[in-house]
């Protein structure tokens, strides 16, 4: 595809007679097109382009019928959902129940993903093909949450996408969907083509053809948009978006998001890899195994202070998985305060009144300020009394398997909430790592607390909304007491795009092209 930039005037006048293209400059690149091999953002800005789910979430996370159209619970633990009629893949073929029950029983067969989707389908007992627009599904036991756990599973063509690997994907052959745009390329490093699906049963997007350039470097980003290399950027650092704001041609589209930035404790071995006493030799038992210690690293950050400082404003600080506004948000669970005094104590009562040695890990590309915001808790655990042996900051495509594999004793992560509730979440991330049941799929400490497991089955098996909130939220007050993740903030997300092209923000920091417009 020829490459087309769009004077401003053409941008201005295009109509659906005069197809615009579009050019993104992104922070993060995928780790594969496949759509069911990670749920991390990067491959989930580019899959839910190319695919379609059961369910579709708005700006504001609430869900709509997408490729289901409508859904009942027949008896506690039967469903039965119709599909939209009419919807054909990208080669043609009609989409059919065969093609939904095989991409729901597809994502247990997914080898060394970093964030499975087995946690939304492990409900799942059976599937039966009533005709090609119906199907039964049967859970295990009674799911109040069925359809919100299974609606965010992509759909994929059986024919296109059986008994093929991540090659065939990334080549094309296989990266067959629905969706409003259809895959053309991958250039790793570099970038992703689309074209517009002209046959999409949905909102047919303003652009034609859409080109995603990889592009890592806030400064990289910036200038290209500054010099119309590109029209629309993500990930904008918030010192960038204050100056983007004021500058004439240019716009910034900003919201406050759902994703929770969060420090992860290793609170499961003895021996931890990057834990050491004050001489930096190995230490036995791991500090971080104690509650105390937890608690006082906790009260050690000034979330106030990191906000302001490094994120120029740009964060809500945050003591659980989400924010006012989701489901399961519990009101009673507020934010540590920093209390450096407070943390000392802790610590000595723990009998670590000298402190210990402790590396922090971070990504350097996955969201802004990311290294920036180590290095401010680096500054401050040392200061509450810890031994900071280093701040390491790797990329995101090798950072996240590294996490997943337990390497580090000390990490920042996030978690971007793309729900109504906080079940999905809380399940994902905290419960017990357990592959037949689907819990603990983003469980990355490998944490286990039999009591926080039990709160969370009793809101599984309840279909009062108001009592599965109550259990969600009571589950939120013992994980987030037990610290195995120290809750930091919420971030505040922005994009920029020149004159011309708007953006609709989202709270799930997605960025995609069918949320791109002309600005008529």
């Amino acid at each position: 595809m020829q490459r087309r930039y769009i004077a401003l005037a053409g941008l201005l006048a295009a109509s659906a007679a005069t197809p615009a293209d579009l050019t993104i400059g992104s922070a993060t690149e995928p780790l594969a097109i496949d759509p069911h091999f990670s749920r991390t953002g990067n491959n989930q800005n580019i899959a839910m382009q190319v695919f379609d789910r059961l369910l579709s979430a708005d700006e504001h996370l609430q869900q709509h019928p997408a490729l289901a159209e409508s859904w009942a619970n027949l008896e506690p633990t039967k469903w039965r959902i119709k599909l939209r009629a009419g919807v054909r893949f990208h080669d043609g073929a009609a989409m059919t129940a065969d093609d939904v029950a095989y991409s729901l029983e597809r994502p247990k067969t997914i080898a060394n993903s970093p964030a499975p989707f087995t946690g939304n389908v492990s409900s799942i007992a059976s599937i039966a093909v009533v005709d090609p627009v119906t199907l039964d599904i049967t859970t295990k036991e009674p799911t109040p949450d069925f359809m919100e756990q299974i609606g965010p599973v992509y759909v994929v063509s059986r024919a296109a996408a059986e008994g093929k690997k991540l090659e065939q994907f990334n080549d094309g052959s296989a990266a067959i969907g629905t969706g409003p745009y259809k895959f053309k390329s991958w250039a790793h490093g570099d970038r992703i083509l689309l074209s517009r699906n002209e046959s999409y049963w949905g909102k047919k997007p303003d652009f034609e053809n859409v080109t995603i350039r990889f592009m890592s470097n806030d400064a990289a980003r910036i200038a290209a948009l500054r010099s119309k290399g590109v029209d629309l950027i993500d990930a904008v650092p918030p010192e960038e978006a204050i100056g983007l704001a004021k500058m004439p041609g240019f716009k910034v589209f900003s919201t406050a998001s759902a994703r929770l930035i969060y420090l992860a404790l290793d609170t499961v071995r003895d021996d931890s890899p990057f834990v050491t006493g004050t001489d930096g030799k190995p230490i036995n038992p791991n500090p971080l195994k104690d509650l105390r210690v937890r608690q006082a690293i906790s009260k050690m950050i000034n979330r106030d202070l990191i906000i302001d400082r490094v994120l120029h404003g740009s964060g809500v600080a945050a003591g659980q998985i989400a924010p006012a506004g989701v489901a399961g948000h519990d009101p009673s669970i507020k934010p540590d305060a920093f209390d450096a005094d407070g943390a000392k104590k802790l610590l000595a009562a723990a009998g670590y009144d000298k402190g210990f040695g402790l590396t922090i890990h971070t990504s350097n590309d996955r969201f802004p300020g990311d290294s920036g915001i180590a290095q401010a808790i680096g500054q401050l655990l040392a200061r509450g009394g810890l031994k900071v042996n280093g701040v390491v900051a790797q990329p995101y495509n090798v950072y996240a398997g590294n996490a997943s594999k337990q390497t580090f004793s000390a990490f920042i992560f996030s978690f971007g909430n793309t729900t109504p509730t906080t079940a999905p979440g809380l399940k994902n991330m905290m419960m017990t790592v357990n592959a037949k049941e689907g819990t603990g799929v983003f469980n990355r400490l490998q944490y286990s607390n039999p009591a926080f497991d039990a709160k969370m089955r009793q809101a599984f098996g309840e279909f009062d909304l108001n009592k599965r909130i109550a259990y969600l939220q009571e589950a939120a007050r013992i994980g987030f007491g037990d610290l195995p993740v120290v809750p930091l903030y919420f971030q505040k997300v922005h994009w920029a795009a020149r004159d011309g092209v708007r953006y609709l923000p989202n709270v799930s920091e997605d960025t995609i092209a069918t949320d791109a417009s002309l600005d008529r």
